[in-house]
């Protein structure tokens, strides 16, 4: 089933960053897209997951054109059918992890899995103010956040820098799972070359131009 399609997509800001993007991602598929800081992958991320709308062409989302929907169906669709994780956590300062991952569940109608916190190694510490955990246990508490809403597509900016190299294995190996289980995809942007090489699809951002390496 295909669960998201981009057409000719281009934009800009002082400078051009893209055009003519074309990409497409099937249920349990996962696709990176790498290429050096300021080359423009966090804004395609951005445009593909609704939250910036291209300068041209169009976002085809769950058969959606997102671009087109009006506000409610919009908010709807990311409360329920997307998950975004972002290099910065943006956690509910004031709250505990525990609290931070019930107000996703509570918006989404889902339940929080001990199963899922036992694989992020965050059980121990789920009930302290997010503000004493280390940056790697943020890191982890905001993808639990985010897996805890079930969604159907998940957009991923570099997860795995505040995290070392065996619990980023982990983490990828978590969302690869995740997507097989629940027929799900996942876009991820990252510098991170053997990360990208564990997805179905890959592709390099370079020059204005997307290209597929995998």
């Amino acid at each position: 089933m295909k669960l998201l399609e981009a057409k000719s997509l281009s934009h800009a800001f002082d400078y051009p960053l893209f055009s003519d993007v074309n990409i497409e991602l099937n249920s349990t598929e996962s696709m990176a897209i790498i290429g050096i800081s300021g080359s423009g992958k966090s804004t395609l991320l951005h445009i593909l997951s609704s939250l910036l709308k291209p300068k041209e062409g169009e976002v085809e989302v769950l058969g959606e054109k997102i671009y087109s929907l009006k506000a409610d169906k919009l908010v709807n669709m990311r409360r329920n059918d997307l998950g975004l994780v972002f290099q910065s956590h943006y956690l509910f300062k004031g709250f505990s992890a525990y609290e931070n991952l019930e107000i996703a569940a509570m918006l989404s109608h889902q339940s929080i899995e001990q199963d899922l916190l036992q694989s992020l190694g965050i059980e121990k510490v789920i009930n302290q103010k997010v503000t004493e955990l280390s940056g790697g246990q943020q890191q982890r508490v905001s993808i639990a956040r985010v897996l805890t809403k079930k969604p159907r597509i998940i957009f991923v900016d570099e997860p795995t820098g505040n995290l070392d190299s065996e619990t980023a294995s982990e983490v990828m190996a978590l969302f690869h799972r995740y997507l097989k289980e629940h027929n799900a995809g996942m876009v991820l942007v990252t510098h991170d070359t053997e990360l990208a090489m564990g997805c179905d699809k890959v592709y390099h951002l370079h020059n204005e131009k997307l290209h597929q390496i995998k």
